[in-house]
């Protein structure tokens, strides 16, 4: 199909692909089956046994907001927590019911405190009973605490809740820590069967998450990581050997670890598709938790376990290493914009023998092309012999029509990685890097760094030799400067950054390699004036 396509065919379609791959698949349609990273093993993964009449999913599943709404207005914040970076508070269900983030880094489109509980939907630390009546008393039961406002500036504190029901008494003693985590101790006065939610996923700047990943994630014992994204879930899923369960959006998590290796947890969906994450628990309960930035620095100090909840989609594997030199460049430098530049250098020094070859490949293809013109001109009538003259012209010049495109392919992968690196990075919120630029996580609303990012692709496009036979191809590509500006202008500032450093990069190697082939050609021309002059 595709020999019988013209050249301006192949073009637009290549074109097309390319858009529709970059833009559409990475950045705004999520994927049709939840994207596992890795397959966990099948032992792992189980529908939940039907233990009672009534099934699980009329308990603890789909009806949970339903159920919730019915108490919701009656809720009053029960403890207060405060700490200088965040304010928690929690509800008269016993439930994390808020959580506001205080830096201003974090703050809003709309210059508001970032909120990381939403208002609706489960919340961290809301149980459920299986037993029906058992459950029906303990929504409308109020908790008591021990103490009514915390602050942490002092160091740990610890909250004790207790509920009493007609037959049963629940206590819940949660010690808060000041860099956001929690340890969770939870008993029951007689054995029941019943499960700990970890809330719905954080949601701020809900707008903003169209280029990146949201959902629910578990990672295993095995370092096998499982994710289901926002819409993508079908069915329940319960998973055994965990190391850590959460709930996340593009720069905030809602976590909780340390469970015990038996610990079920299931994955559920609400009505929309959207993960649900909880645990059955056991009459005594211990676990730990965390709400807040996934800031890589606070989760390794916490336990290292959970910086694998800061996900890079497919290219991890890639994406990780990247992070860590990023992190280790800004140790020395101190500005993360700077640090964007240095590793947009190391990464262009790595790949530089690759894009050498590639550009000496098209100027070779470049000073070819009119002899190659002139063979398909004298063999029009006869495909076959012009085909076989073109490959002997292209071996004796030492041309590859391939050259130029294999190494640009093999770059792909690495901006993927960095495009994900720097989408995911909660370190570039708030932070600048200079004069108009003062937040690296938000597109330049002066719309000057996107514009330079054209500018240089065009000046990059008048470097590049070009073999174009068709005025229109040579239309089509001159345009995209236009186009990939246009999608960039909502970009994150540091994506845009490291995007307009690599294109000037790419135009001093192409400067250098340019220079070459005119120091050849007058070293030549020199040579054959001599020739004639010495004939003469």
């Amino acid at each position: 199909m595709f020999d019988k396509m013209t050249p301006n065919q192949r073009l637009i379609l290549a074109v097309v692909l390319s858009f529709v791959f970059f833009i559409a698949y990475t950045a705004i349609y999520p994927a049709e089956q939840p994207t596992d990273v890795a397959q966990t093993q099948k032992s792992t993964e189980q529908k939940v046994e039907l233990k009672e009449a009534q099934k699980v999913e009329d308990i603890v599943g789909h009806k949970i907001s339903e159920q919730e709404a019915t108490v919701v207005n009656d809720l009053s914040t029960l403890t207060t927590v405060k700490s200088n970076n965040f304010l928690l508070k929690i509800d008269t269900l016993g439930r994390i019911s808020s959580k506001e983030l205080l830096q201003d880094m974090y703050n809003t489109n709309d210059d508001a405190h970032a909120q990381l509980i939403p208002q609706s939907g489960t919340k961290p630390l809301f149980i459920r009973f299986l037993d029906p009546l058992i459950n029906e008393e303990a929504t409308k039961t109020p908790y008591s605490a021990n103490v009514l406002e915390i602050n942490l500036q002092d160091g740990a504190q610890k909250v004790i809740l207790t509920q009493k029901l007609s037959n049963l008494s629940v206590t819940k003693e949660i010690i808060f820590y000041a860099d956001g985590h929690y340890d969770v101790d939870v008993s029951l006065s007689e054995d029941k069967r019943y499960f700990i939610y970890l809330g719905q996923r954080p949601k701020v700047n809900e707008k903003e998450q169209m280029m990146a990943a949201t959902g629910a994630l578990v990672y295993n014992d095995a370092e096998l990581l499982t994710i289901i994204e926002d819409g993508d879930a079908k069915e329940r899923k319960s998973f055994n050997r965990i190391e850590l369960a959460a709930a996340f959006d593009q720069y905030s998590a809602s976590i909780m670890y340390d469970f015990g290796k038996d610990t079920n947890i299931i994955i559920d969906r609400d009505k929309e598709n959207n993960p649900i994450v909880y645990f059955e628990a056991t009459q005594n309960m211990k676990f730990s938790g965390y709400i807040g930035q996934k800031t890589y620095k606070t989760l390794h100090a916490i336990n290292p376990i959970l910086t694998n909840a800061i996900e890079y989609g497919w290219f991890t594997f890639a994406s990780k290493p990247l992070f860590q030199l990023l992190m280790w460049l800004h140790g020395l430098i101190g500005n993360w914009g700077w640090s964007i530049v240095a590793l947009t250098l190391l990464i262009r020094l790595v790949l530089y023998p690759l894009t050498y070859k590639g550009m000496v490949s098209m100027q070779k293809m470049k000073d070819i092309s009119p002899q190659i013109k002139a063979l398909q001109a004298k063999h029009k009538g006869d495909p076959q012999r012009m085909n076989a003259a073109v490959m002997e012209m292209y071996k004796k010049h030492g041309a590859n029509p391939l050259g130029g495109c294999l190494p640009m392919l093999l770059q792909i992968p690495v901006f993927f990685a960095i495009y994900r690196v720097l989408l995911n990075a909660v370190e570039l919120q708030g932070a600048p890097w200079i004069l108009w630029v003062n937040d690296l996580s938000r597109m330049d609303s002066t719309f000057v760094l996107p514009l330079l990012m054209g500018a240089s692709m065009y000046y990059q496009q008048k470097l590049t030799p070009s073999n174009f036979t068709d005025p229109l191809q040579e239309k089509i590509f001159k345009f995209l400067p236009i186009i990939f500006t246009f999608f960039f202008i909502t970009f994150p500032s540091g994506l845009v950054l490291y995007w307009f450093v690599n294109n000037m990069f790419s135009i001093g190697q192409q400067f250098i390699v340019n220079q070459q082939f005119k120091n050849a050609k007058d070293a030549e021309i020199a040579a054959h004036k001599h020739v004639e002059k010495k004939d003469d």
